[in-house]
């Protein structure tokens, strides 16, 4: 009598338990997502895309400081911008990011390719040379602007060798007086191309500054290849394993000899690496502070000067907050300008 009375007790109590395992089961499917995502999402839209806007808002104002904040907006709204591209030191500073940028993924790319082609094919202590090219990466650009600095600096380093060496001589027999390049102090800028751009570019009477290379900046563009030329080399690395062994062979049959296979083959299908490693190193070398700072400065007529010096200086030193947050917003577009069509390509290839 007392079994038969207990089991219809427990199947209704039964089938409550499993109910409610099963809204619970529901509820967390549908809510720990986005529970667990939320803190990071508040604190992104807040300490990220918060500081922008807010970034943007003071570059729009009329003047603030720490003394005086002056929240009215200009009446020309982009007075700041426009007060901003007219001083001469800004356009120094687009014209050096512009040529850093440039040179710098040239030689970055070109180290890299070069070490993992010649990484690859080493049959013997791949793994020690590997790392031998990464380490200068693992290094922070303060250590390679300081060492780099005393390399090129005219009365050290480089100078030294040249003379030691005889080099330095030798150039003086041949030319009257001796070899010995001013480095990052040299404030020369070469291949100006003030007269060329100024008929063309409207209203190009507003450009104060030379427009072309500057010599001093040449160093800095080897000390920063130095250091990522490694990261190129470990990305065409990973890149060169991916390709079947098969490729080459086919190549190799068809009659392409090693300079054909790669320049026909092998370069075409690393070809999503390269645009990978330029977008990376693209929006670092528009955003390079430290390493520039450590090693030259601002340089001789801001012949080194770079948006993140001239952020840092106007915001910290100058309490010119206004032109700092004016800059900062054109540092922002500038890297936005690199990576958001590379962003957009992707997530367009994926869909498809």
């Amino acid at each position: 009598m007392t079994h038969t009375s207990t089991v219809p007790a427990r199947q209704p109590a039964r089938t409550s338990r499993l109910r409610s395992h099963g809204r619970w089961a529901r509820l967390r499917r549908t809510w720990l997502g986005p529970a667990l995502v939320a803190p990071s999402f508040i604190l992104l839209a807040v300490f990220v895309y918060g500081f922008i806007g807010f970034t943007v808002f003071i570059s729009l104002t009329q003047r603030w400081n720490p003394f005086n904040r002056d929240t009215t907006l200009r009446g020309d709204a982009l007075g700041n911008y426009a007060d901003l591209f007219s001083t001469p030191r800004f356009q120094a500073d687009l014209r050096n990011t512009i040529v850093f940028t440039l040179l710098f993924l040239v030689a970055s790319v070109a180290i890299g390719l070069v070490l993992a082609i010649l990484v690859h094919h080493v049959v013997i202590g791949r793994a020690f040379f590997r790392s031998v090219f990464l380490f200068p990466y693992a290094l922070s650009f303060i250590v390679t602007g300081v060492v780099w600095r005393w390399i090129f600096t005219p009365q050290t380093g480089a100078n030294l060798l040249l003379k030691a060496t005889g080099v330095s001589g030798a150039y003086a027999s041949m030319t009257g007086k001796p070899l010995q390049p001013d480095w990052i102090t040299d404030h020369r800028v070469a291949g100006e191309l003030n007269g060329v751009l100024e008929p063309i570019i409207p209203g190009g009477t507003f450009l104060h500054t030379q427009v072309g290379i500057p010599l001093a900046l040449i160093p800095v563009v080897i000390a920063a290849a130095w250091q990522l030329g490694g990261f190129a080399m470990a990305m065409y690395l990973a890149g060169l394993a991916a390709i079947p062994d098969e490729v080459r062979e086919a190549a190799l049959m068809d009659g392409a000899g090693p300079l054909q296979t790669y320049r026909k083959v092998i370069l075409p299908m690393l070809r999503p690496v390269t645009l990978t490693t330029v977008v990376i190193l693209g929006h670092v070398s528009l955003k390079i502070f430290d390493l520039v700072y450590a090693m030259a400065g601002s340089g001789v007529g801001f012949s080194t000067d770079v948006p993140g010096i001239f952020v840092y200086e106007q915001m910290f030193r100058a309490l010119h907050y206004n032109a700092g947050a004016a800059a900062s917003v054109v540092m922002l577009l500038l890297v936005c300008a690199v990576v958001v069509p590379y962003l957009a390509r992707t997530y367009a290839r994926e869909d498809s």
